[in-house]
């Protein structure tokens, strides 16, 4: 799964069809946890919940997978060459992906054939097939025993959660909403804390450590985007910063809660690699290998989770061979609460929001949603709410009563209506228009310029920042183009 955004996200070579596995496989290095698990002889952990192997409920579906071992990848290029505790000292420390899918496979991972991990410089990882794989069949099972659920968290950590959760709503009401996302974060920093003891401690070793969304962004980082684009990112810096607050009050027992680093990282790997869930009840979860699966505005893979929490990415068509598997991390159509949340912008991402955060009042009074009002990235062109929108705005400015029957028009969909106003005022619309275009275009070349003045060493994140404005430009500078040939 990719998190390093200094590029965006682009196709990556597949495997060799001639790629051979490793012969030396049972001569490999195990971390200690891995070691225990072998034996039988699973390592303590803080957790009362400990993955336990053979005892794995399988759904019927997972009988399109092989029964046998999996040969594993051949990432073995890629291992720590020592054992030891989590480094979150280096950023770019080497991620352990080899010994994470030993720890999986295991616990019950199952794997279709031909689908396997891959990566082409031992940083960014995701998984790919090598063997064609039919619509409806299972890529992947990753069994319960090993999955990391919001709701099994909350029954481990009890009275100590309930009240650092009590703490948290108090201090943002909005919270409420994501203590799904707390509750994992709990769990991650919990499992940190035992290092190699951990269980989780292989899949805990295979994770990123640099990551560029909102939460690792800093306020210099914030006032070099646009306003849409900054206002989610440091939303969510503002909910990371309410998370720390509720667990240092220390109703929860946890070792690293004061160090920053620690704290940051556990919240993004819940942030970034979590699925929902709503039945039986709502439940954030995070599947080990599943984790692993990219972003694609079409993707070819859905994940599910059975009753018992057993997780199953099946695909939705016919896979080719050398192909990513992929699922969707968001809405498509509009990229930047993805840009917010996974700290990169989708290549293949086809539209983007107006950027008109100054006409919000009159967007929720439309009850316009935000990916409603959208901007071709390839053309330009501009989404027909936009112009609602724009036309509501100087309606309400200088014709009340007009105002008025253009939103009931806009309500109930009623065209005619519609067309009659742009019409009469379209050359009103268009000015509007470009005047917001242009706007734009100029605060993106200045925030731009701002943002390449910064030091790449204090400011890393300053690459996919200048992506994202870029994008915007390239985009806005299509429409002006459109515009003026409109009048």
């Amino acid at each position: 799964r990719l998190h390093c955004c200094q590029q965006l996200i682009t196709s990556h070579r597949p495997f060799d069809a001639d790629t051979t596995f490793s012969k030396a496989i049972t001569t490999m290095r195990f971390s200690s946890a891995i070691v225990a698990a072998a034996i039988g002889i699973c390592a303590t952990s803080i957790s009362a919940f400990t993955p336990s192997r053979g005892a794995v409920a399988r759904s019927s579906t997972v009988s399109s997978l092989t029964q046998q071992s999996q040969p594993l990848t051949q990432l073995n290029q890629y291992a720590s060459a020592t054992a030891g505790a989590i480094n979150l000292a280096d950023e770019y420390a080497q991620r352990d992906v080899y010994s994470m899918e030993e720890f999986a496979t295991q616990y019950g991972l199952q794997k279709a054939p031909g689908v396997e991990l891959y990566s082409d410089d031992g940083s960014d990882y995701q998984l790919i097939t090598q063997q064609p794989i039919g619509a409806g069949q299972t890529c992947l099972y990753v069994p319960s025993d090993i999955v990391i659920s919001s709701e099994k968290a909350y029954q481990e950590f009890g009275n100590e959660i309930q009240q650092a959760e009590q703490v948290l709503v108090q201090i943002d009401q909005g919270t409420a909403a994501r203590l799904p996302l707390f509750r994992l974060m709990v769990k991650i920093l919990a499992e940190y804390d035992q290092g190699e003891n951990s269980a989780f401690f292989p899949w805990l070793n295979s994770l990123p450590r640099v990551y560029y969304n909102g939460v690792s962004m800093t306020n210099d980082c914030f006032s070099c985007l646009p306003p849409y684009a900054g206002w989610l990112a440091s939303t969510e810096k503002a909910n990371y910063d309410s998370f720390v607050t509720a667990l240092r009050q220390g109703y929860v027992q946890l070792q690293s809660v004061n160090d920053d680093t620690v704290t940051q990282w556990a919240y993004n790997v819940a942030l970034t690699r979590f699925q929902e869930v709503w039945s039986p009840q709502r439940a954030k979860l995070i599947a080990p290998m599943a984790d692993m699966l990219n972003h694609s505005a079409e993707p070819n893979c859905e994940i599910t989770f059975d009753d018992m929490g057993n997780c199953e990415v099946t695909a939705m068509y016919d896979i080719q061979p050398g192909t990513p598997l992929t699922i969707s991390y968001g809405d498509p159509t509009n990229p930047t609460p993805i840009f917010a949340q996974f700290g990169f912008l989708p290549a293949d991402c086809a539209t983007l929001f107006c950027k008109a955060m100054h006409l919000e009042p009159y967007i929720k009074e439309l009850g316009i949603e935000f990916k409603d009002l959208l901007i071709q990235t390839e053309t330009g062109e501009i989404a027909p709410k936009v112009w609602d929108l724009f036309l509501y705005e100087i309606l309400v400015n200088n014709d009340p009563g007009a105002a008025e029957q253009y939103y009931v028009a806009v309500k109930c969909n009623d065209e005619a209506t519609k067309q009659q106003y742009q019409d009469q005022y379209f050359q009103y619309t268009l000015d509007s228009m470009k005047q917001h275009v242009y706007s734009i275009l100029s605060d993106v070349d200045t925030l731009t310029a701002k943002a390449q003045n910064y030091d790449l060493s204090t400011h890393p994140r300053v690459p996919v920042i200048v992506a994202h404005n870029n994008l915007v430009r390239d985009t806005f500078t299509m429409t002006a183009a459109l515009l003026e040939q409109m009048g």
